[in-house]
C-alpha cells in the first residue's frame, strides 16, 4: 500500500500549485480522500475532502473559494488546486484515503508561500 504526494515547492503570494496523490495497492476507488496540512506548531487541519465517487467535495473555511479538490479514480489519483496561496497556507500538506474509518496516509509534501 502506498500514498504519495507531490506537487508542493515555493511560490509567492497569489500563486498556485496542484498537489497529487497517487495511491496503490488498494481499491482506490472505494475510498474518501481527504487533503490535510499541519503548519510548525499547530494542530493538523482538515483542509479538503471527496467522496469516493466524486459527487460530494468539502472545505474548510479557510480555503473555500480558493481551493478545488478532485480525483480520478482511473489513475488512482487525487488532486488540490490551490489558488490564491496566501502565507498563511505554508504547512506540509498530507494526503489520508478514509473507508468506514480506516485508510491510508501518505508522507506529506511541503508548500511554502513567501516573497
Amino acid at each position: 500500500v502506498q500514498v504519495v504526494e507531490s506537487g508542493g515547492g515555493l511560490v509567492q503570494p497569489g500563486g498556485s500549485l496542484r498537489l497529487s496523490c497517487a495511491a496503490s495497492g488498494f481499491t482506490f476507488s472505494s475510498y474518501a480522500v481527504n487533503w490535510y496540512r499541519q503548519a510548525p506548531g499547530a494542530e493538523r487541519e482538515l483542509v479538503a475532502t471527496i467522496t469516493s465517487t466524486g459527487g460530494y467535495r468539502n472545505y474548510a473555511n479557510s480555503v473555500k473559494g480558493r481551493f478545488t479538490i478532485s480525483r480520478d479514480n482511473a489513475l488512482n489519483t487525487a488532486y488540490l488546486q490551490m489558488n490564491g496561496l496566501k502565507p498563511e497556507d505554508t504547512a506540509v500538506y498530507y494526503c489520508n484515503t478514509e473507508r468506514l474509518g480506516f485508510g491510508f496516509w501518505g508522507q506529506g509534501t511541503q508548500v511554502t508561500v513567501s516573497s
